[in-house]
């Protein structure tokens, strides 16, 4: 027993000297590279001085980084969370000039920027030298994974961890089936190839199919809560309040959370000993990270930005953390000004804030999102769900099935490995569910085929005057809001008004290839009969255009009414998978989508879904992507569930799994079956008042 502890100190303490080591060689090298930087005195000094100066300077500015620099990032914790990524190289540079200063020799000068890149540079350096020789020691990584967990539960209560497995749901954000299943088989996610490959598979996929609003919003809000009740689209219009919903502006999660749990009676999938990291919702979850329905609280309970502070009090991840966010910048904007050389089409503008948007999803957003599930893992929680948006917010921009997006497919599946390493050293056994909230569908833009904005058709229908130059909508993917909300900044779209002021003027939103014209004049859902009294040509101008699919309004004669081109008119209650109607490309399942969706009290004066194109599987999107989700057509409604098989068949007699409220309850009771929580439970007080 006491060999063993002296061969793991023996071994700790050598690791350290490597690093050690090495940042000395680092700093000598950079010393004789940088011309402002160095380390002798003026008058020169003796190859020894240099090296001992070198040696000094690189121990002090080691021990200044594990001492000081979680002080830093707690104190800065009240920083907006992406300032504080970028203030990392500002910070590190800092505690090199202390160092310098401080060594024994004191002989050494830097330039201020110059300290900037030493830092960095080093940094990165002892990183990735510790991180080689921890994973070449299978032994060392195992015993470093087994302190922190005792770590952990020793900061709990104490008490050892449970036996019976917990749960881990990690949700790929817009990962189609068919996406997933194409990546698998071109080698590109060689982690989830080896879950359902080999003699003995220890998961299984399985297709599910979304509502109407296939949409990260409606699909979270009811596998997280069990409800997604009254969600029409990602942003709609609510008459009774004369307010724009958005499913990505905190305030309006935090309505839609608190609508869901009044609906259902109970706090979320992760009430009991939960944790939600990277969501919408917080599923009722204790332990949260960047979840947006509370970004809109003030003062301590909001504790969503908390899980900054555990990922950057390490420099090594800091400083890791913002050189690939440097370099995910200048990968978008080279393959963004590659498209462009090579005309290709469809293709959308990736300019502006883009760069930095796609960066801050595909980099920081996902390491501080696996950092805080691998923490959860090796604390031993109960069940644990997370989405990862990187897919999705480059699929909506460079294609869902186009190089970048594989790019990221390759990177994510990475982040799996290692979560599933973790697994193996966490203090309880873990199944792991892997799923997505909704696909994309591909396509060029509406306003690319036709030349004007679905806006302006309705304008056109209703005979008011059309501007002459089309004005682009704004693209509504999930990661923008992320971002606002790590800056501190409200999610306000565009030309949307949060209060639009009362006007016969229609109100047209566009969610994906889902579109939503409402009338804020009338208190009520306007009637297919009251709209022709008002707009004689409106609805034929939609429902005839060929860059519509289908259009539903309520009638007063049949209720709820699907529109298509050629005069087709039919009462949602006659349509039916034999009997489709104007719904007959759009697959299985379509016509209950829609009679659900006019059940809905906020159901639009106006639905629009735009034309889909069944052998191509493209659709018309109504904001700025050449990927899609909202509406219905393609794969944007085949999503998948890849759980384990050591957990009972997600449709259990053998039906389809079909809406995100189903999949709510198969994933209630796989944490039965892992003797977890025994949800549903009552909602605490601070949630139903969120």
């Amino acid at each position: 027993m006491g060999g063993g502890r002296w061969r793991r100190i023996l071994s700790g303490v050598w690791r350290s000297i490597a690093v050690w080591a090495v940042s000395t060689v680092t700093m000598l090298v950079l010393a004789g590279v940088l011309p402002d930087f160095q380390l002798q005195s003026d008058n020169g000094d003796s190859a020894t001085q240099i090296a001992v100066t070198a040696a000094a300077a690189a121990g002090v500015f080691g021990l200044l980084s594990s001492l000081v620099w979680p002080l830093l990032v707690r104190a800065l914790l009240l920083v907006p969370a992406l300032v504080l990524g970028l203030l990392v190289f500002f910070l590190n540079g800092s505690l090199l000039l202390i160092a310098l200063r401080i060594s024994p020799s004191g002989q050494s000068e830097v330039a201020p920027e110059t300290a900037v890149v030493v830092a960095a540079v080093m940094s990165a350096v002892a990183s990735a030298t510790g991180g080689a020789l921890a994973v070449r020691d299978d032994d060392a990584y195992r015993r470093r994974l087994y302190r922190l967990a005792d770590r952990r539960r020793r900061r709990s209560d104490g008490q050892a961890g449970p036996v019976t497995p917990g749960a881990v749901f990690l949700q790929l954000d817009g990962v189609g089936h068919d996406v997933l299943e194409g990546a698998i088989a071109k080698g590109l996610m060689p982690t989830v190839a080896a879950w359902l490959g080999g003699r003995r598979p220890t998961h299984r996929l399985t297709p599910w199919r979304t509502d109407w609003s296939s949409q990260t919003g409606a699909s979270q809000l009811g596998i997280l809560h069990g409800s997604n009740h009254d969600v029409p689209a990602f942003r709609w219009y609510e008459k009774d309040s004369q307010e724009v919903m958005v499913c990505n502006r905190p305030t309006s999660a935090a309505e839609l959370q608190r609508r869901a749990i009044e609906h259902t009676g109970d706090g979320g999938l992760l009430t009991v000993d939960g944790a939600s990291r990277g969501n919408l919702f917080s599923g009722g979850a204790d332990e949260l990270a960047l979840v947006l329905s509370i970004a809109a609280r003030r003062g301590k309970e909001n504790r969503s930005r908390a899980g900054y502070f555990a990922y950057f009090s390490d420099p090594a991840n800091a400083v890791r953390t913002a050189m690939s966010f440097v370099a995910e910048v200048l990968r978008e904007m080279g393959q963004s000004a590659w498209a462009r050389f090579k005309k290709r089409r469809p293709r959308v503008k990736r300019g502006g804030l883009y760069p930095f948007v796609r960066a801050f999803a595909t980099v920081v957003e996902r390491d501080v999102v696996v950092a805080a599930v691998i923490g959860d893992m090796l604390a031993g929680r109960n069940a644990v769900y997370a989405d990862l948006v990187a897919y999705d917010e480059v699929a909506h921009h460079s294609g869902p099935y186009s190089r970048d997006a594989e790019k990221v497919l390759e990177r994510l599946d990475r982040s799996l490995a290692l979560i599933a390493k973790v697994a193996e050293h966490a203090p309880r056994p873990y199944r792991i569910v892997l799923l997505s909230d909704h696909g994309q569908s591909p396509g060029e833009t509406f306003l690319a085929r036709y030349g004007l904005t679905l806006g302006n058709l309705v304008r056109a229908g209703c005979g008011l005057p059309v501007p002459r130059r089309a004005q682009r909508t704004h693209s509504g993917a999930e990661a923008r809001a992320a971002v606002r909300a790590a800056l501190r900044r409200p999610v306000e779209e565009g030309d949307e008004r949060h209060r639009p002021s009362r006007g016969s003027e229609p109100i047209v939103l566009a969610s994906g290839n889902l579109g939503l014209v409402s009338f804020p004049d009338v208190p009520h859902r306007m009637s297919r009969e009251e709209i022709d009294r008002r707009h004689p040509a409106l609805l034929s101008t939609l429902s005839n255009h060929p860059g519509v699919g289908f259009v539903l309004v309520r009638s007063e004669e049949h209720g709820g009414l699907v529109l298509g081109a050629y005069g087709a008119e039919v009462p949602v209650d006659e349509l039916d998978d034999e009997h489709p109607g104007p719904l007959a490309d759009f697959g299985p399942g379509a016509a209950d989508a829609v009679r659900r969706t006019h059940s809905f009290p906020h159901a639009a004066d106006i639905m629009v879904n735009s034309w889909y194109d069944p052998k191509e599987g493209e659709v018309l999107a109504f904001e700025e992507q050449i990927g899609s989700h909202g509406g219905l057509g393609g794969s944007q409604t085949r999503p998948f569930l890849l759980s384990p098989v050591a957990l009972s068949t997600p449709a259990e007699d053998g039906t389809g799994l079909v809406g995100a409220e189903h999949i709510h309850h198969v994933l209630r009771r796989w944490l039965r079956e892992c003797d977890g929580p025994q949800v549903p439970l009552t909602a605490r007080p601070n949630e139903r008042a969120a």
